[in-house]
């Protein structure tokens, strides 16, 4: 079943909020979730402007899961991923919460480019879990134990 961000208990830890033309995003603490708008080509002309909010949201140097959350049906240019990485971004935790076919079969296209691994659920609560123990465990490593 289809469930937005602000229909999950987790919601109620948002930090910020940001309407794009092509979308909206949710900013928590290490997690930013996507809700694409019906219809859009997602490509990397707005995939600049959403890094640089969360840049700015988030800080830059701290590991940040992103969780897309396809509600609606829109597709990824999947060759932008490239240009993701030529400009030295990173995203090491990627999830994609879909919930028909048309969803995944977008995904396949995009393992192609995206160098780590994207990880596929068809629900938002299991997305959000996995995305926050990612993260938890990257600040834990990244931590120095001080006694």
């Amino acid at each position: 079943m289809k469930k937005t961000v602000k229909e999950v208990s987790y919601f109620k830890n948002i930090r910020e909020i940001r309407e794009c033309d092509f979308g909206v995003f949710y900013f928590f603490d290490g997690l930013v979730i996507s809700e694409i708008n019906e219809g859009v080509v997602f490509n990397w002309s707005m995939a600049k402007k959403i890094i640089g909010i969360a840049y700015d949201i988030l800080g830059k140097d701290k590991p940040i899961a992103y969780i897309s959350n396809r509600i609606n049906n829109y597709s990824v240019v999947p060759t932008d991923w490239l240009k993701f990485y030529k400009n030295r971004h990173q995203l090491e935790f990627y999830s994609v919460v879909a919930y028909n076919k048309g969803g995944l079969s977008s995904i396949v296209l995009e393992k192609m480019f995206f160098k780590n691994n994207i990880r596929q659920f068809s629900d938002l609560e299991s997305a959000i879990k996995w995305s926050i123990s990612k993260v938890e465990e990257k600040r834990a490593g990244l931590t120095p134990y001080v006694e």
